[in-house]
């Protein structure tokens, strides 16, 4: 039981009622106008309702002529067992109230304290009450309204009543999640998809970078090698000069060498010509000497001939002239001895004979002397020749010597040069650093300069933070990747999620409804009548909606709406559905009004019968508003008759 006792001041038609209600069913009955409706919506406006069938503004429930009304609910805390349904009031009563205002003001009182209506829901969540649910509470002409309800709103309205909604919002809030999940996997997707398009970009650019790096780097190494080439180079040009220098001082030993052996051979021949000269003097002495021993014998034979030729005639003249005195006179001229000689014909021939005799050696030793002089002269002026072409020699080497000294002079000038640019090639390499092998020309390598220059050139845009914002996206793409893996594992588990509680909402929705569907049969068979409950659209929980069945006198189930079934028709079967609900709602207290307004007294009986019975297993508290107790039995229930007295509803009998 929830409901013990309703007051009521000042509400509609009531000025003052206390209307004690029992556990099962209490049967609110009255001529209509009476106030029977009032009740259950002083019920209603106490549980929290804002808007009601009789009126848009509570305000306008307040009795006529009156500024304010209040209802107060007696509510049952008492323990079950251990506990009471609300610790938090630990008494066996508690008092809420609604105050309405004309003024348009409203609250609620827990307790004789004032309370917000979020402190009464929570209350009233506690106790398991929904005033809000047509299923829990249902006004005059809900029934109507219940059969128009989409079979959507129809679902959810039992699961609100039957408290299955947590499995509805655990479905709702995993789909939630799950369209978080893929709003999130798209929108990540998106960046991913954008952040890649950057990346891509940066990437190129990165890899302009690497290759501007790696130019700048060729280009080091290019200087660096250019440096060492240079350095290879100068040391060529060393080497050359040094093998020059020493193939120069190789070519001046080796002048050294011919001058002095030249030297030496002109040395010999001059001693070789001096000697010449000394035996040439010789046969030159000799030959004068010869010479002259040739002329004082062509002398001594001119003379010997001339006075041999003086006799002859001197002879003559005597011997022709036979003058003694002449002879005499002539020989007086001459030298005894000479004159002696001379007058021995026989001794000039022979004085004659002998200087022929030696002037043919003498002939024959001055043709001797004068051939060894013609070979001495050839000997001579051979050896004269010779000490000259040595002298020619000797100046040509001379020349030579000087030639290569004044070379080697600028070799070594050159050498000390190219070792002093050497010294400084080195230390500009040094610098740029470690030695390396060279296999390339210094123009090859100021050619491959010029080419990675220009390529440089062409890269001068790219800068040092092209590899920070590479690495800068890289990373963030790396993170929205890892993201975009991490909400793809979570729409996952979120799929198996919502498939998980979707296949648990369906298990509990499908059980509810199959033995719903089955006490509705059976409920419906009592009226002569067919249907069923089931679920439709059961995949899609937004879909997903309660359809209700029936078919009387003979017919085929079909869908209950407002059009197929007569209002009789309509009421049976809806309060049919709501006893065949009525073991599974949660709430301990449950209201109807006026459902039998159009049922025929057959149908009103078994259905009061059915409604009884449904309560009194149920364990509830059930309030039934109806025309005439007729149909109730007053130990089957409680009986509450209203009346209308001059304006003023008035509680009559109460059995």
């Amino acid at each position: 039981m929830l409901i013990q006792e309703v007051i009521l001041e000042n509400f509609m038609s009531y000025s003052y009622a206390r209307v004690p209600f029992k556990s099962g069913v209490n049967v609110v009955c009255g001529p209509n106008g009476s106030g029977k409706s009032s009740l259950l919506l002083a019920i209603s406006v106490a549980l929290g309702q804002s808007y009601t069938e009789r009126s848009k503004k509570l305000s306008d429930l307040i009795r006529w002529g009156k500024d304010q009304a209040r209802v107060t609910l007696v509510l049952d805390n008492a323990r079950r067992g251990k506990r009471r349904p609300v610790p938090k009031f630990n008494k066996d009563q508690i008092f809420l109230t609604r105050v309405l205002r004309r003024d348009g003001k409203y609250w609620f009182a827990l307790e004789n304290r004032a309370a917000t209506k979020g402190d009464v829901e929570r209350l009233l969540s506690k106790l398991g009450v929904d005033p809000d649910n047509m299923l829990i509470i249902m006004h005059q002409n809900m029934v109507e309204q219940f059969t128009v309800l989409s079979q959507q709103e129809k679902l959810r309205m039992v699961e609100a009543a039957v408290g299955l909604e947590p499995y509805r919002r655990n479905v709702l809030q995993a789909r939630k999640k799950l369209t978080q999940i893929l709003s999130q996997e798209e929108s990540i997707s998106k960046l991913l998809e954008s952040a890649e398009q950057t990346l891509n970009y940066w990437r190129e650019q990165y890899d302009r970078y690497q290759e501007k790096k790696q130019l700048l780097t060729k280009r080091g190494f290019l200087e660096r090698e250019l440096a060492w080439a240079e350095v290879a180079r100068r040391e060529k040009i060393v080497k050359e000069l040094e093998a020059n220098k020493k193939k120069e001082q190789a070519v001046l030993s080796q002048i050294e060498d011919e001058t002095k052996t030249v030297k030496e051979h002109l040395q010999t021949q001059q001693n070789e010509l001096e000697k010449l000269k000394d035996e040439w003097k010789t046969l030159f002495d000799e030959r004068l000497s010869l010479e002259r021993q040739k002329v004082r014998n062509e002398s001594t034979i001119s003379l010997c001939q001339q006075l041999l030729k003086e006799t002859t005639i001197l002879e003559e003249a005597i011997q022709s002239s036979g003058n003694p005195s002449f002879q005499t006179s002539q020989l007086k001229k001459e030298p005894s001895s000479t004159r002696f000689e001379l007058l021995k014909s026989e001794n000039l021939k022979e004085l004659i004979q002998n200087s022929n005799q030696q002037l043919s050696k003498l002939n024959t030793k001055i043709n001797e002397n004068q051939e060894r002089a013609e070979n001495l002269d050839e000997e001579v002026e051979k050896v004269r020749s010779q000490v000259v072409d040595r002298r020619i020699q000797i100046a040509l080497l001379q020349y030579r010597e000087e030639n290569v000294k004044t070379e080697l002079k600028i070799l070594e000038r050159e050498l000390m040069d190219a070792k002093t640019y050497l010294d400084e090639a080195t230390r500009k390499a040094e610098q740029t650093g470690p030695k390396i092998a060279v296999i390339k020309s210094v123009a090859e390598i100021l050619d491959e300069i010029r080419v990675t220059d220009g390529h440089l050139v062409a890269l001068s845009d790219v800068s040092e933070d092209i590899e920070r914002m590479y690495e800068s996206y890289s990373k963030l793409y790396l993170e929205l990747k890892e993201k975009a893996q991490l909400v793809a594992e979570n729409r996952e588990k979120a799929l198996e999620e919502v498939k998980a509680r979707m296949q648990a909402w369906r298990t509990v929705i499908q059980s509810l409804l199959d033995r719903v569907s089955l006490e509705y049969q059976k409920i419906l068979a009592q009226a002569q009548a067919v249907g069923e409950v089931r679920l439709v659209n059961g995949h899609d929980i937004e879909a997903a909606g309660l359809e209700i069945r029936v078919g009387f006198k003979g017919g085929k189930p079909v869908p209950l709406d407002a059009y197929t079934q007569s209002g009789g028709e309509r009421t049976t079967a809806t309060i049919s559905f709501l006893l065949a609900l009525q073991q599974h709602v949660r709430s301990p207290f449950r209201a109807v009004d006026e459902y039998d307004i159009h049922m025929d007294p057959k149908n009103r009986e078994i259905i009061a019968k059915m409604l009884v019975s449904t309560v009194k297993n149920a364990n509830a508290q059930y309030v039934v508003i109806t025309p005439s107790q007729i149909t109730f039995a007053e130990k089957e229930a409680n009986i509450i008759t209203v009346q209308n007295v001059e304006g003023k509803s008035i509680i009559r009998e109460v059995a």
